[in-house]
C-alpha cells in the first residue's frame, strides 16, 4: 500500500526560505505523477505543485510560480517542495499527493494517494 510521509515544515519569518520533502513507500515512485497542495486555515485544500514522472514537466499555481519550485529524485523516492520568500499568506498544512497518471494534474481529485500534511507557518 503506497504511504506518503512529509517532512520539513516548520515556522518560519517573511521573506525565509523552507523545503519540504515527502517521501513514497509501498509503491514504485519513478510511476507516479507527485504533487503538492495547502490547506489554509478555515480554506480549501488548493493547488501548488506537479511534477511528472520523469521530473521534465511541472506545473505551478500562479500565486506561487517564480517563489517555489517542485522536483524529485526518483533514486531516494522523495519529491521536494522548495519555498522561497514566504509570505504569512502561505502558512498552511502542506499535503503531498500521487497518482499513477502520465500528466500534470492540479485537481485534489484527481490524486489516489495522500499524506498526513506538515504544517508552514510564516510570520510577518
Amino acid at each position: 500500500q503506497v504511504q506518503l510521509v512529509e517532512s520539513g515544515g516548520g515556522l518560519v519569518q517573511a521573506g525565509d526560505s523552507l523545503r519540504l520533502s515527502c517521501a513514497l513507500s509501498g509503491g514504485t515512485f519513478w510511476l507516479y505523477t507527485m504533487a503538492w497542495f495547502r490547506q489554509p486555515p478555515g480554506k480549501e485544500r488548493e493547488f501548488v505543485a506537479s511534477i511528472v514522472r520523469t521530473g521534465d514537466e511541472t506545473e505551478y499555481a500562479d500565486s506561487e510560480k517564480g517563489r517555489f519550485t517542485i522536483s524529485r529524485d526518483n533514486a531516494r523516492n522523495t519529491v521536494y517542495l522548495q519555498m522561497n520568500k514566504l509570505k504569512p499568506e502561505d502558512t498552511a498544512v502542506y499535503y503531498c499527493a500521487a497518482d499513477r497518471s502520465l500528466h500534470v494534474q492540479t485537481y485534489t481529485y484527481e490524486y489516489a494517494y495522500w499524506g498526513q500534511g506538515t504544517q508552514v507557518t510564516v510570520s510577518s
